[in-house]
């Protein structure tokens, strides 16, 4: 921890580049047209797949078995490496999504997808504490908003950080006037 004047510089509950992974929960063809607030919810994961880009975070995408493959909006926006398929809700329990969590060695899940009351918790509420997980609120969906409403607020109660788009955008970039802040401005305009 360090000071500068009175205000304290302690990166303990801030995100950074070092730290992070982006982790997509089935934005698949057959669930996202289904979402409440699909297009929020694709504006705002694009965004954060932008970020990612602009910032060099790792990504990694699931896709739930069945359900078609990543929206091709999502899938044309980003580089990563192919899709984990998993017939399970939390992804922790894909041995090939948890084995590639491990890979990166990183330790601050930044997650965004589908569905917020299913995948999105079961992955969230598994993953925490071991892993410091911030849940992207404007960037999960569900059919309905209720879900939504009851699953970001039973994760907080688990301890796990809801966060927002805008939010974990500006966290990881910092400050303003970088080459990264002036790519990621035309998005947050």
């Amino acid at each position: 921890m360090r000071f500068i004047g009175e205000v304290c510089m302690s990166d303990n509950q801030l995100i950074t580049r070092e730290e992070s992974l982006l982790v997509i929960i089935d934005m698949q063809e057959k669930l996202v047209p289904a979402m409440a607030e699909a297009e929020r919810l694709t504006a705002n994961m694009k965004r954060l797949l932008a970020l990612a880009a602009v910032m060099g975070l790792p990504v990694i995408v699931t896709e739930q078995e069945k359900l078609g493959l990543t929206v091709r909006e999502i899938s044309e926006k980003v580089t990563f490496p192919e899709p984990i398929s998993k017939s399970t809700f939390n992804c922790f329990l894909s041995e090939a999504f948890a084995a590639r969590v491990e890979e990166t060695a990183r330790n601050t899940l930044i997650i965004a997808g589908i569905e917020a009351h299913i995948c999105v918790a079961q992955t969230a509420l598994s993953g925490h504490p071991r892993f410091r997980i911030h849940v992207v609120s404007d960037a999960v969906g569900s059919r309905s908003p209720d879900n939504v409403s009851v699953a970001l607020d039973r994760m907080r109660a688990a301890g796990i950080t809801v966060t927002s788009t805008e939010m974990v955008i500006y966290e990881l970039l910092r400050k303003a006037g970088t080459a990264e802040f002036k790519a990621m401005l035309p998005l947050i305009k």
